[in-house]
């Protein structure tokens, strides 16, 4: 779960959240289209006719983002994608779609049915102006607004920059052309590092021109689009590094068990600066009773490690979440990144057989990125 956010609520089963940085967009938004644009364009409205038109038209843009997310996870699950959620932030929206999907159709209709919901969204609120023409100004405003807003950014979506959503419609072709997934993604991200420094030019031509807010905003853009399309081609890169290999294969078996009882001094001295190592099954009669972790012991004040066992700030049994070796890495470092873990016991037969640490994940990776693997 991405930190700093709030749940809304479920839809279709899909938890949907807002992060924290989508209020500031939101303000931002309402303050724009109240202060600025229907003053512009409908001179003579009351100052609450104003706000109440800017925050109404905030509230439904985003619930046309919404929609527009809504739309690629009901996509996703009818083939089959497991969707763990909707969140809204500052850029619109995310539907967090842990996996790829499997052929390039199902990329294609799941990528282009979001922009088709906005431009649909956007036709709808036009046609909606024009239905209620000489019925209210303020109403035939917020309409003609948020049709013109969802059309843009329909085609906005489609611009084929990865990992917009025309990016993904380009690397389903490309995908169905080479039948190369990683071919495909390398391609479509270095179309998307293409139009992101683009987007850069034109905000800092845009700054030079005067307009610091426009440039600003579009230079910010294209920054964002940078960095999603290096990032969405380094999960692929890593995602192809692991598949194929099962936690039993890297493992640590070395795991060194201790009793509840040792206090936590004894442990800081004798095992982890003595050896280095940072997690410990805790272990009595043979059964596994928690974890303990660096973490665990930074918890708690220098001057009371004598008095305090280990047992004490251990992680529960009950609250852990182990794994089983026959697991896939990538399945596994997805579940470290979402529990914002740095270690999973693995367990087999109700036994402790070995843990696995992010850096037997990093370990393995860096390793087979040098042999060119």
């Amino acid at each position: 779960m991405l930190k700093g956010t709030v749940n809304l609520g479920q839809i279709a089963g899909i938890p949907v959240r807002i992060h924290i940085s989508w209020f500031l967009i939101f303000v931002l938004v309402a303050w724009n289209v109240a202060g600025t644009v229907f003053p512009q364009q409908y001179p003579g409205w009351p100052p609450g006719l104003y706000l109440g038109a800017g925050l109404m038209t905030s509230v439904l843009f985003f619930a046309s983002v919404l929609l527009h997310e809504l739309a690629h996870s009901l996509v996703a699950l009818r083939r089959g994608l497991p969707v763990h959620a909707i969140t809204l932030f500052i850029f619109g929206g995310v539907s967090e779609i842990s996996e790829e999907p499997e052929t390039p159709a199902t990329e294609f209709l799941m990528a282009l049915v979001g922009p088709v919901t906005s431009l649909v969204l956007g036709g709808l609120f036009l046609a909606v102006a024009t239905l209620l023409a000489g019925a209210g100004e303020s109403a035939v405003a917020l309409c003609l607004y948020l049709g013109q807003i969802n059309i843009s950014l329909g085609l906005f979506n489609l611009i084929p920059g990865f990992p917009l959503d025309g990016g993904r419609v380009l690397r389903s072709i490309l995908w169905q052309r080479s039948r190369d997934l990683p071919r495909a993604t390398r391609i479509a991200s270095l179309v998307g590092q293409g139009v992101a420094y683009l987007f850069i030019v034109v905000g800092v031509w845009q700054i030079f021109a005067g307009r610091w807010g426009s440039g600003m905003w579009i230079a910010f853009i294209g920054w964002f689009l940078d960095n999603a399309a290096q990032s969405s081609y380094r999960q692929m890169a890593v995602k192809n590094m692991l598949a194929g290999y099962t936690v039993r294969e890297i493992m640590s078996q070395d795991c060194y068990p201790l009793p509840p009882t040792m206090s936590l001094d004894e442990l800081v001295q004798r095992h982890i600066l003595a050896t280095g190592r940072r997690c410990f099954p805790i272990v009595q009669d043979g059964q596994l009773r928690g974890l303990l972790t660096l973490h665990n012991v930074k918890g708690v004040p220098q001057a009371r490690w004598p008095a305090v066992t280990v047992e004490q700030v251990m992680t529960p049994l009950a609250r852990l979440k182990a794994i089983a070796p026959d697991d896939g890495l990538w399945s596994v470092m997805q579940e470290m990144t979402e529990e914002g873990v740095n270690q999973l016991p693995v367990m087999e037969a109700g036994q402790l057989i070995g843990m696995l640490g992010r850096d037997n994940l990093v370990s393995f990776i860096r390793v087979r990125a040098e042999l060119g693997v």
